[in-house]
């Protein structure tokens, strides 16, 4: 969805082949070098740029091209379409004209011979059926066929091309590199008895690793060049520089074994082999599973329905569903998804809503009641009225919120990246560094004859100070890449934020996952948040011989025809315990008081205990009673018959069934728990003793409440508010963590940093256990990344080697670093079969019994 104040847009712009921090911050310089683009923030997990900018300033077109002229490539959703009505090559010019004047069209192509346009488009922006408005619009016609016109998944399309290129590069340089490994170890051990010598002639081994240097290897030099020629650098530079140095030894030393550099004897054509095999495999590896990280929000977009089927002159149609308009009818048989939002009209059905609001039992639809695109319709047929389509349904606003919150950085990750992102430079140095400390100083300390390459049958016997200086500036080139740096964060936000709509609570951003994370109070709402928000029937006492089903069902047949809340209350009550109150003889309302009502002869009196005064019906026997269920914050009504005492009955809000487990579990997770509502403090304190709340704020005003949330925040506390998003809004703005629960299908709409779509309070403490596991993941993986640069560099620049005279090879460092970022995307893939403990709780039976709805007052 795009946004806009004071004519400036947001538009996620998919940014295809950055593979480190450092392409994060070129492509983030590189747009916010633009005039117009007012701010960016790029993520490397998602490959999106979430760029804010000035429309009449800057254009899409100038967007990709900032990007192209750095060496990426922005990736657009592509629509093919067939175009009636062209005759001429001015038909193709118009239409090509039509479209591309679209905000939101990077490129179009129209051909006359096939009368079809292909365009490519920002669907941010821009939507298909604006596309087609367009050519409408100026005359022509739109083919209404179904086949062909939908868009393609273009992220997963270059995801998988990505995978399928590395692939076929993994399996030529690793077959290769292998026969040059082979090659290198012939005169070793056993292997001469196998393996022929002419396999470890130098000659043979420089035609087998040109291949694969100048094939598989040539991504890097191309695209070192690049970044150069821009005037930026990046991992690539790195491996281009490692690859190459020890490829040019190779030669150098095969072909002119007297340049100085160790002679014949050492030539690394095996380090220039493995070395690209083994930074392709963590390329491949890492495109692999990086598409994994973002499976939930994937899952949710598979959920979009690809067709409606529409009544249109009384005949159902089928049409795309992007082509759905509101207030069509539509119709949908059994076993069918729906397609977008609406109302039923007409039928009836039961949904199964699990896979957009977490509700595993399906719920019955009637005409009048709501349906959600993308859920499916179980049993029933139905019509109903689209009252949501397109960017504006649930699923669409729950796909932007998550894929929103994966554009945005959190604070530790902005620290990250700020390393990370001036690490390219620091490593050059770094090397230029050892070259100079081991050429000039290490070398003439401690060189040993029986120098070797760690874990290779290498001696570097002949090597001169200048090659052996050589081989460790390199290592250190290739160990200390700070790939897994990069990915540590956004990869663990985009699966935390992902696990998060898989039960249906939604962050606004990464910041509000971390924020979430460190929460030490929460502040409930009552009315509507701890309770249901409705009054309900909860004692009922009788006197003298009549029952208490006696009592409720004369309060009941006094009520029937009240509109009060509390006489609703009671006639409710008294059908849901099977009594159904007849009609009345005679009904006569006391204001402020109470009814007077009739019933087979008999004189009903029901009303408060001002109205028992005034009647002067007593009620000595029952008061102990009375006072104990006032003191607990409920409102008593009396009943009378005849102008005597026959019962009361207590009306009051009720506590969700879920409250007090909640409550519970935030108390075992540390954190204190407070209540804010405008009852008096009596009544509240004893709402709170009943589901242990540790802080009351009673009596506070609703436009008081940000007010009270400050007071907590300037005790020093990270504080989160919880209420319906709507009274609740200025609190839920000023607290640290705004959760606005209940929220429906209507998300947009909603105030607050985290959205939790269902009514059920356990959802509350399940996103802060999400939030705790996704930043306890950016940690971990922060932790790996870290702890990897700290140990590899100095394994890499020779620290060791003046104890046991041996340099890791560059190949080895190679295969480290392909496993640091390795270890970092598979740790958080881990997310992947995260459950929150709440739900584990519950679905182990080890939680206590949910409590039945316990009274309090309204």
């Amino acid at each position: 969805m795009v946004t806009e104040t004071k004519h400036i847009k947001k538009i996620a712009l998919q940014i295809a082949g950055m593979t480190c921090a450092s392409c994060v911050v070129h492509n983030e310089e590189a747009l916010k070098g633009l005039p117009g683009v007012e701010n960016v923030v790029v993520n490397l997990a998602t490959g999106k740029a979430a760029v804010e900018y000035n429309p009449s300033r800057v254009t899409l077109a100038e967007m990709r091209k900032a990007v192209a002229d750095i060496g990426y490539e922005v990736v657009l959703d592509t629509a093919r379409f067939k175009i009636t009505g062209m005759t001429c090559a001015s038909c193709v010019a118009n239409n090509e004209k039509a479209i591309g004047d679209l905000p939101g069209v990077g490129k179009v192509v129209v051909n006359l011979a096939t009368e079809t346009a292909q365009v490519e488009y920002a669907s941010d922006i821009t939507s298909l059926a604006e596309i087609k408005k367009a050519v409408r619009d100026i005359g022509y016609g739109v083919a209404d066929k179904v086949e062909g016109q939908e868009s393609l998944d273009r992220e997963r399309e270059v995801r998988q091309r990505e995978i399928r290129r590395q692939f076929i590069n993994l399996i030529f340089a690793g077959t290769l590199g292998t026969l040059v490994m082979i090659g290198m170890f012939q005169p070793y051990w056993i292997f001469p008895n196998f393996i022929p010598s002419w396999l470890n002639n130098k000659i043979v081994l420089f035609f087998l690793t040109t291949p694969i240097v100048l094939g598989p290897g040539r991504q890097f030099f191309v695209h070192s060049w690049n970044g150069l020629r821009r005037g930026v650098t990046d991992m690539n530079l790195l491996y281009a520089t490692g690859i190459g140095a020890a490829y040019l030894i190779a030669v150098i030393n095969t072909f002119w074994p007297d340049a100085g550099f160790g002679g014949r004897d050492v030539t690394f054509y095996e380090a220039a082999a493995l070395l690209t095999a083994f930074i392709i495999l963590g390329r491949y590896l890492e495109a692999v599973t990086r598409g994994r990280t973002s499976e939930s929000i994937r899952r949710l977009m598979r959920l979009q329905p690809k067709q409606a089927r529409v009544i249109r002159d009384g005949q159902e149609v089928e049409i795309p569903a992007e082509e759905v308009q509101i207030d069509d009818i539509l119709a949908v048989r059994p076993g069918e998804a729906i397609p977008v939002d609406g109302m039923v009209v007409e039928g009836y059905s039961s949904v199964d809503q699990s896979m957009i609001t977490g509700e595993s039992i399906p719920v019955e639809k009637n005409a009048g009641d709501e349906v959600i695109g993308a859920t499916m319709n179980k049993t029933g047929a139905f019509k109903f009225r689209a009252t949501r389509v397109g960017k504006d349904t649930a699923l669409s606003q729950i796909i932007k919120l998550v894929e929103d919150a994966q554009t945005t950085k959190a604070p530790i990750q902005k620290i990250a990246d700020r390393v990370a992102g001036r690490f390219i430079l620091g490593v050059h140095a770094l090397a230029l560094a050892t070259f100079l400390f081991w050429f000039f100083v290490g070398f003439g300390l401690w060189f040993s004859q029986e120098s070797r390459l760690l874990l290779t049958p290498y001696a570097l016997t002949a090597v001169g100070a200048f090659g052996f200086a050589f081989i460790i500036s390199v290592t250190v080139l290739v160990i200390s890449c700070p790939c897994a740096v990069g990915l540590a964060t956004p990869s663990a936000i985009m699966a935390g934020s992902g696990k998060g709509a898989e039960y249906g609570i939604l962050f606004k951003g990464a910041d509000a996952i971390e924020t979430t994370s460190k929460l030490q109070v929460v502040i409930f709402d009552k009315t509507g948040t701890l309770t249901k928000g409705e009054p309900s029937v909860t004692n009922v006492l009788a006197l003298g011989s009549l029952s208490e089903s006696e009592v409720l069902h004369l309060a009941a047949v006094a009520e029937k025809n009240s509109e009060h809340p509390l006489g609703e209350a009671i006639v409710r009550g008294a059908r849901e315990r099977g009594v159904d109150p007849e009609d009345a003889e005679g009904f006569n309302a006391i204001p402020g008081h109470g009814v007077d009502a009739r019933l087979n002869g008999r004189n009903i009196l029901l009303g408060n205990r001002k109205l028992m005064a005034e009647r002067q019906v007593a009620w000595d026997g029952l008061m102990p009673e009375v006072e104990r269920l006032e003191q607990e914050g409920k409102t008593v009504m009396f009943v009378a018959v005849d102008g005597s005492a026959a019962g009361v009955v207590a009306v009051a809000d009720t506590l969700k069934e879920t409250s007090a487990l909640a409550i519970e579990e935030l108390h075992r997770m540390g954190i204190q728990v407070a209540m804010i509502t405008g009852d008096n403090r009596r009544t509240a304190e004893a709402i709170a003793r009943q589901v242990g709340i540790d802080r009351v704020l009673a009596e506070v005003l609703p436009e008081n409440k940000a007010d009270e949330v400050k007071k907590l925040q300037q005790e020093g506390k990270v504080v989160a508010m919880v209420g319906d998003g709507i009274n609740d809004a200025p609190a839920l703005a000023q607290a640290d963590v705004g959760i606005a629960i209940g929220s429906g299908t209507d998300i947009a709409k909603e105030t607050g940093n985290v959205i939790l779509m269902k009514d059920d309070l356990l959802d509350v403490v399940a996103g802060m256990q999400v939030a705790r596991a996704t930043i306890r993941k950016v940690k971990e993986n922060l932790f790996w990344a870290f702890g990897y640069n700290t140990l590899a560099i100095p394994l890499g620049f020779g620290i060791l080697y003046p104890f046991f005279a041996q340099v890791v090879s560059p190949e080895l460092a190679a295969l480290l670093m392909a496993t640091s970022s390795l270890s970092v995307t598979l740790n958080t893939l881990r997310m992947r079969g995260f459950v929150p403990a709440i739900r584990r709780r519950i679905s182990s039976g080890t939680s206590p019994s949910l409590s039945v709805a316990s009274p309090v007052s309204p």
